[in-house]
């Protein structure tokens, strides 16, 4: 039998993976003692699996996480408040297929980043799409939009996406601009979609660092009444490993 032109078709037609798989069975020796169904089923296995492997490929080149973090590799060991419980629970993403956010607060180098990492990544796992961003680069980014035209374009991309990371929230207050963009973020995607924020500060002053009483109001009302919370505490995660690396 002449493979070579079907391998062809399957390409063209972008089963590719189907195209490997059908080479592999006509290399194996024993491939004849499987029947016609069996040898066809283990071509739409493999087409579904490598499919679904670019897919999220695709969603983790999009979400452009600032580490290579995965929930798997989360730390316990450290005495920083995190409940393995709750990591568990989080980890099912059952809080972002209900529209609910997450807020992670923390000394610096606790691995509040390293943990919104870890859960994006997982939400892509889970089929979902997710974008993380730096606070301070959103509101520059955000910026330049409106003085080229991309401004509508930017919101309508964030209100699209399943979860929205924001790292690093309040280390600076807010402007009156950097308000409003915060309060159309938010307000897209009230009860639509997911937030996860980090901030070094805890939730208690967060009214203060945006500023105006009327817009800290709504847009705290928007992230933090259907949030889950994560606290993290101790020392640096850096030194520490720093320390180790050292020794």
């Amino acid at each position: 039998m002449l493979i070579h032109p079907t391998l062809e078709k399957l390409k063209n037609l972008r089963l590719i993976g189907m195209a490997k798989a059908l080479e592999e069975q006509m290399a194996m020796e024993d491939i004849e003692e499987l029947s016609f169904e069996e040898r066809l089923g283990l071509l739409v296995d493999r087409e579904a699996v490598d499919r679904e492997s670019r897919r999220l490929t695709t969603r983790l080149r999009k979400a452009k996480l600032r580490q290579n973090a995965c929930i798997e590799d989360i730390d316990f060991r450290q005495p920083r408040g995190l409940d393995k419980s709750l990591i568990a629970r989080l980890a099912d993403c059952q809080w972002i297929k209900n529209h609910q956010n997450l807020i992670i607060t923390g000394p610096t180098g606790s691995g509040k980043s390293y943990l919104a990492c870890a859960f994006a990544q997982k939400a892509c796992r889970e089929g979902y799409s997710a974008v993380y961003l730096r606070i301070s680069r959103l509101f520059e980014d955000l910026s330049l939009a409106k003085g080229d035209g991309r401004y509508i374009k930017m919101l309508t991309g964030f209100a699209k996406t399943d979860l929205l990371v924001l790292d690093d929230f309040g280390l600076a207050k807010l402007n009156q601009e950097q308000r409003h963009d915060l309060l159309e973020i938010f307000e897209d995607r009230h009860g639509l979609k997911s937030m996860m924020v980090t901030s070094q500060l805890p939730v208690e002053i967060w009214h203060e660092q945006i500023g105006d009483p009327t817009l800290a109001d709504a847009i705290l009302d928007r992230l933090v009444h259907n949030a889950h919370k994560i606290q993290l505490k101790g020392g640096s995660m850096r030194k520490r490993k720093a320390n180790l690396t050292q020794q």
